[in-house]
């Protein structure tokens, strides 16, 4: 039986199921002259070139949206000092 291909593309995007050493996953993550997205160093899809300044805007991004998300939805916060907003059960008539 033939064996399969351990990396390769499946309708453009690329896969790399071979074992992972650290230098290839360190090279891989850093790669200069290259674009925002590179191939990932193991399974599928794209990864972060973090050689490009672009990809440190989109982490950039990410750590706010997340710290804004963890902020809005700690206890005491501003949308939870509502003591008129009842969360039981709302009855709609419509005639």
């Amino acid at each position: 039986m033939a064996d399969k291909p351990q990396k390769g593309e499946i309708l453009g995007v690329p896969y790399n199921f071979e074992r992972p050493s650290l230098g290839r996953m360190l090279s891989s993550y850093w790669k200069p002259g290259q674009k925002m997205l590179v191939k990932k160093p193991f399974g599928v899809g794209y990864t972060l070139n973090l050689a490009n300044w672009r990809s440190w805007i989109v982490v950039a991004v990410v750590a706010v949206l997340l710290w804004q998300e963890r902020s809005s939805s700690a206890p005491g916060s501003d949308l939870e000092d509502d003591d008129d907003e009842d969360d039981g059960p709302v009855e709609v008539i419509v005639d």
